[in-house]
């Protein structure tokens, strides 16, 4: 599991096949989980300056591969006993989105995400959205888009950057909307005050 909150700026040494090598000054160990630009990705090798992490096939029709390079966003996963302050993030991307518009509004940034709109209900107003590993507040749905506020030290501390109109990005939606769904889609009874008791034990 993750925060959603990026430890580092790795750099891409280089990206070939199933494996990604990273210059990184945060050591994992073999086997790890790291989640590079919002995906969980297993290390496999740990060299002086960095270390690798394989790519399942599954994972590289899913992400945003033309990203791997230059810098990528890494959060190691969390331990037990870690604090925890972003919000659950599993690092299992949903679909790839893409930046439509981009506003400055001075002290902050109107970012608006264009998405395949079947995944528009997993998005939920003032709910949470991993953008390529990085934990945001939902600020506006619309009908195939969301917009997302972006503070200053964001911009200047993730790549949201380094993002232009037309930039592809990872995109985890609401974990607990999914959940959801999935139970009343599946569900043949109609639900329950007990179901609803189970779905607020999930918060």
């Amino acid at each position: 599991m993750f925060t959603g909150l990026i430890r580092e700026m790795a750099t891409v040494k280089s990206y070939s096949g199933d494996t990604l090598s990273l210059r990184a000054e945060y050591k994992p160990k073999l086997g790890d989980s790291v989640a590079i630009n919002g995906a969980c990705l297993s290390v496999v090798n740990v060299t002086s300056d960095g270390f690798s992490v394989e790519l399942s096939p599954e994972t590289q029709k899913l992400i945003a591969v033309d990203n791997l390079k230059g810098k990528v966003h890494i959060e190691p996963a969390m331990m037990m006993g870690d604090r925890f302050e972003g919000h659950i993030v599993q690092g299992h991307i949903d679909t790839v989105g893409t930046i439509s518009q981009i506003k400055n509004n001075g002290n902050s940034y109107d970012v608006f995400v264009e998405i395949d709109p079947k995944f528009i209900p997993y998005i939920v107003p003032k709910g949470s959205i991993t953008i390529d590993g990085v934990s945001l507040t939902v600020n506006e749905v619309l009908e195939n888009s969301f917009r997302l506020t972006i503070i200053p030290i964001t911009m200047k501390e993730t790549l949201f950057g380094t993002y232009r109109k037309g930039s592809r990005v990872n995109i985890e939606t609401d974990m607990f909307a999914r959940y959801i769904e999935h139970l009343l889609r599946h569900r043949k009874a109609p639900i329950s005050w007990d179901d609803v008791d189970k779905i607020n034990a999930l918060y």
